[in-house]
């Protein structure tokens, strides 16, 4: 597929799931990529940590791809760059705080020199191709968020990223009203925009509101406190190093990626007067009352800060009395992490403060009245919800209706949709998927080894090794392994029914290596199903053996 006389957008991550954004624009026979991001796995894929976009079929087109421009510098965003954007080849573009997080991530996977990245200033001008590309500055929870209009002979496209409306943004300064509805008045034929908070009533909130939450919890508190927030968050940290001034505590660092970020930030002219921040062993002499730590892991990650903390594997220890307040929202799917890290802390007698309880966060998406707000003016021919799962995307478009927009496409990854001439219209589906890093290698989520992986999670492994003479016959005991197969203290009769059964498969004789094997996996797995139910994975050997073998 190569875009002709058209505007084409076509996501391969981001639409109907939230994280892993990558969203390509085509024209005029060139495409343009804004953002490329990760997601995190579940427990459908055992053992994996991140999860990208399977980006084929831009790689088979790389010779048509401008650039790659990012929004902003959350992981969703730009998370996949160091392990698939040097295979684009392609230069990449983003505001000085997120071209700062580039280059670190870039410089820990060692891949610094593979890529050339850009800063671009907020309302420069940068004509890639048939696109002219504009950053335009919006809140959000991370420095330097943005919107991007994309300019084609074809119309004008405002991509908002993530945002918010915040009136007192505590970092940086946002486009006002009247900035925004200059841009619609100069014609926007699409918004697409993010969708993740479409159900939420109320708009977001201030940044500077969460300040008089957060001191009221950590004054209030009569050991130490820790408060676990995005990394990324430069603006709740300045919140957070002028409430550990105000209550009278110094501040710790607890997590690799709060350190990066706060040195990016202050490198990128924000931060500057951040309290200096005291070691993990100096804060332990410290009396509880005078610490207050800032912390990684807010969704459960278990290797993060928090939860090494929570049990008992970090330098900074937490007992009964002490405070965790989370000052952060439950992204989608991590529930469950994020409990199993406060029953733990619940055990060592820690109190618990989340957003439901206090005012101690504030989020960095736009509720219904922010998103109603940016239709009125950017007065749009068409909306594209993305940045949501599919009930979001859905109730966005309703949305986008309502406010008088004359058409609303729901996407799917892999739906090509032309923009212009025309009417919005789906004009081919291409093949898109997951890749997950596995140790240090990339694979694709539903590839043998995944496949195998789930497979062995849920249904255990079985293995049997056959020696057989040289004509065939079996010239020892099947030897039987068997992991994760549930028969517990039954374990004997079951290798044991195993090994008649492995025997009696064998005694037809006559047969390929391959056939053989087939009769033997087939006997095996009958008798797994009998006793457990289960279908482990299982495995055959064969070795045979010349001349006299003693039995």
């Amino acid at each position: 597929m190569t875009p002709k006389n058209e505007l084409i957008f076509l996501p391969l991550g981001g639409s109907g799931e939230i994280g892993m954004n990558a969203n390509l624009y085509g024209c005029d026979g060139k495409w343009l990529l804004v953002d490329l991001g990760m997601t995190f796995a579940d427990s459908e894929l055992p053992g994996i940590d991140l999860v990208f976009p399977d980006l084929a079929f831009i790689e088979e087109r790389a010779k048509d791809l401008v650039g790659i421009v990012l929004t902003h510098g959350h992981e969703d965003h730009i998370g996949a760059i160091p392990y698939l954007a040097a295979d684009l080849g392609v230069p990449l573009y983003a505001t000085r705080f997120t071209a700062g997080l580039i280059r670190h991530k870039l410089a820990d996977e060692g891949v610094d020199g593979e890529l050339k990245v850009h800063e671009v200033e907020r309302g420069e001008v940068v004509t890639l191709g048939p696109f002219r590309i504009r950053h335009v500055p919006l809140a959000h929870s991370i420095p330097e968020g943005n919107a991007v209009l994309i300019e084609t002979a074809y119309g004008t496209v405002f991509h908002t990223g993530d945002w918010k409306l915040d009136d007192a943004a505590v970092i940086g300064a946002p486009s006002t009203e009247a900035e925004l509805t200059r841009i619609g008045d100069a014609g926007v034929l699409a918004l697409v925009g993010d969708s993740t908070n479409v159900f939420h009533p109320e708009a977001s909130g201030s940044e500077a509101g969460v300040r008089a939450g957060l001191e009221q919890a950590v004054a209030a508190a009569r050991g130490r406190v820790l408060v676990t927030t995005f990394a990324s968050n430069a603006a709740r940290l300045h919140t957070l190093g002028e409430v550990a001034r105000a209550t009278g505590r110094r501040v710790v660092l607890a997590g690799r990626s709060v350190e990066r970020n706060l040195k990016v930030a202050q490198g990128a002219g924000y931060l500057s007067d951040f309290p200096d921040a005291v070691s993990f062993d100096e804060a332990m002499t410290l009396p509880p009352r005078d610490v207050l730590v800032i912390a990684t892991g807010g969704q459960g990650e278990p290797r993060a800060a928090l939860a090494r903390i929570a049990d008992g594997t970090h330098p900074v220890k937490l007992v009964r009395g002490d405070r965790v307040i989370f000052s952060t929202s439950q992204i989608p799917g991590n529930e469950g992490a994020i409990g199993r890290v406060q029953n733990a802390l619940a055990a060592l007698g820690v109190e618990i403060v989340t957003a439901a309880q206090a005012h101690v966060h504030v989020s960095g998406h736009p509720g219904r009245p922010e998103l109603e707000a940016m239709f009125r003016w950017i007065h749009p021919r068409i909306a594209v919800p993305v940045h949501g799962e599919r009930r979001h995307l859905e109730e966005h478009a309703r949305l986008a209706r309502a406010c008088g927009v004359p058409h609303a496409v729901v996407p799917v990854n892999g739906a090509a949709i032309r923009l212009a001439p025309g009417a919005p219209t789906v004009v081919a589906h291409q093949k898109v998927g997951r890749l997950v890093l596995d140790g240090d290698v990339i694979l694709p989520a539903d590839g043998s080894t995944m496949v195998a992986r789930r497979r062995l999670g849920l249904q255990g492994y079985l293995a049997v090794t056959l020696v057989l003479s040289g004509k065939g016959r079996l010239a020892a005991e099947p030897v039987i392994h068997l992991q994760g197969v549930p028969v517990e203290e039954d374990r004997g009769e079951f290798i044991a029914d195993c090994r008649k059964a492995a025997r009696e498969a064998v005694n037809g004789g006559g047969r390929s290596d391959r056939e053989l094997e087939d009769a033997v996996r087939q006997a095996l797995r009958r008798v797994a199903r009998e006793w457990t139910g289960k279908k482990p994975l299982i495995d055959v050997a064969l070795v045979r053996v010349s001349g006299a073998v003693c039995q």
